[in-house]
Parts: C-alpha cells; sequence; structure tokens
C-alpha cells in the first residue's frame, strides 16, 4: 500500500478495512472498520487536521478525499463514495451516498441517508437535510429519499462492507490468461439496480 506519514502523522488503518496497493493515504487518517479504499483513491491528510472514515465507509477507484488548512472533516459510518468523487473539506452524514464525478465542496454537510446524484456539483457551505435527494450544479435537493431507495442503497453498501474481507482473503496479483477456460467460474447475480427492486 501507498501509506505515507506526514509530520510526523502517520495514518491509521484498521486490520479489516482493505486499502487498494494502488490507493494512496497520506498523513492524519484514520480509517475504521471494514472500509474500502479502491485503486487510485487518495486520502491526503497533510495541510488540514483529521479525515476520519468510520465504520463501513467506502471511498471507491479515481476518488479525492482532502481538505483546507486547519480543518477536519468525517465521513461517517456507512458513508459511499462513488467512482470518481472529490469530497474537499465537506462532512459526510451516516449512510449517505455520493454519486460518480460529484464534487462536494469545503464547509458543505450532507446530512444522514442523503444521497446525491453523479456529477453533482455541491457549493461550498451548502448544507442538506438528512434523507434529501440532491442532484445538478449547482445541486440542490429535488425530494425526500424514500425508505425503498434508502433499503437500495444500504445493500449496495453492504456489498462493500463485506468486500475488504473478500479482497483479503481473494485478491492476488496474478499473470493473465490468454485463453478462456472452459470451467470458468460465473458471478453470482446478487444485486438487482433499484429499477429492478421497485418491480419486484
Amino acid at each position: 500500500m501507498a501509506i505515507y506519514s506526514f509530520k510526523s502523522h502517520i495514518p491509521v488503518i484498521h486490520e479489516t478495512s482493505f486499502v487498494h496497493p494502488q490507493a494512496t493515504v497520506i498523513g492524519n487518517v484514520i480509517i475504521g472498520k471494514d472500509c474500502y479504499v479502491g485503486p487510485s483513491a487518495v486520502i491526503r491528510g497533510d495541510w488540514g487536521g483529521e479525515i476520519i472514515l468510520e465504520d463501513g465507509v467506502n471511498v471507491q477507484e479515481n476518488c479525492t478525499v482532502h481538505m483546507f488548512p486547519g480543518k477536519s472533516i468525517t465521513l461517517k459510518r456507512g458513508a459511499h463514495v462513488g467512482h470518481g468523487a472529490i469530497i474537499h473539506g465537506a462532512n459526510l452524514g451516516r449512510n449517505c451516498m455520493i454519486g460518480m464525478n460529484s464534487v462536494i465542496m469545503d464547509d458543505a454537510i450532507i446530512g444522514d441517508e442523503c444521497i446525491v446524484g453523479a456529477m453533482a456539483f455541491v457549493k461550498a457551505e451548502a448544507v442538506f437535510e438528512p434523507r434529501s435527494l440532491i442532484v445538478g450544479n449547482p445541486a440542490k435537493k429535488i425530494k425526500e429519499v424514500s425508505d425503498q431507495m434508502i433499503e437500495w442503497k444500504s445493500a449496495g453498501t453492504k456489498l462493500y462492507q463485506q468486500l475488504p474481507a473478500d479482497c483479503h482473503a481473494s485478491m492476488k496479483e496474478v499473470e493473465p490468461l490468454r485463453e478462456i477456460p472452459k470451467n470458468r467460474p460465473v458471478q453470482e447475480d446478487f444485486y438487482k439496480t433499484l429499477q429492478e427492486m421497485k418491480g419486484k
């Protein structure tokens, strides 16, 4: 793993969490239990105070988490940060979801169980109450998050909370195969899209 100290601050990462070898974690960062940090993600705790990932948080591939000097931020339990998102000096509530390629700016507060749509831009100091569905540029609340949407989000996050253990148990660097084997395993179908879930 690319784990670096900065001005005597050494990242703290719980043993049950998985930080991909191609991710980077720098300085004053605390990562709780069952967290997943994907390839090319950067969590940089250099100028500011602490960056805290509470238990069960996932920060997916190509994400950036950083902040201004003197600030501390918390990604609360079960926060789910989609591919390519940027969290810059913002605090994320419990069990929220940040959509792919979204940007959440300094001193913004995303409430518990909010869902931020893909490619949203949340401006600095914006505050969203719990259960807000947030979309657009600049981002605005368009409605309340339903119980069904939270059920769907939580099911997806549980997959990411299981992923660290799966990665520790089975992920290893290998040489590629040159042909498709006859007995190639079939992936299990264990998750539905929100639309499929609505039709159940």
